[in-house]
């Protein structure tokens, strides 16, 4: 069996961490994720339970396309993988990222490359680099937030 090198490197499962709310970056988040279809999730893992699986598997349950990127799988959540951001064959949204803060500023250059909308660091990762390359570039940016909390309060405000 060969070993998930991109199993999850940030957390998010559902309890919340108390972040100081700043009304810009809740404006950006409520943008993506009200005008972005296709979510291409970097680091995307085939183990139930990650926050890398489970994320982009509710993403998909309430609609998002998800587009796995992952070295190590050719299908995850029924649909194929790719093994680099680079090699996804279609438009990107967002490009959602569940790798170390170290990897981030590299995929952001992928993301420009790929001309994605948006680049989202999941909850746990940081990189001003990454913020940068994405301003640089017109992307939407997100860091240090998880796409399940912030559609999940989304959807909890927008019913009546």
């Amino acid at each position: 069996m060969v070993k998930d090198e991109t199993a999850n490197q940030a957390s998010c499962p559902m309890p919340d961490r108390r972040q100081r709310r700043d009304p810009a970056v809740d404006k950006t988040i409520k943008r993506i994720l009200s005008e972005s279809h296709v979510i291409a999730v970097v680091g995307c893992s085939r183990e139930e339970g990650k926050p890398s699986h489970d994320v982009p598997a509710y993403l998909q349950s309430v609609g998002y396309k998800i587009i796995p990127v992952n070295p190590f799988a050719n299908q995850i959540l029924g649909v194929k993988a790719y093994k680099r951001l680079t090699d996804v064959e279609e438009p990107v949204d967002v490009v959602d990222v569940f790798r170390p803060s170290t990897e981030a500023a590299g995929i952001a250059r992928d993301a420009a490359v790929i001309r994605a909308k948006a680049l989202w660091l999941q909850e746990g990762i940081t990189s001003e680099e990454a913020k940068s390359v994405a301003e640089r570039s017109g992307m939407l940016f997100v860091m240090d937030r998880c796409m399940f909390k912030e559609h999940s309060k989304l959807s909890s405000q927008s019913t009546p």
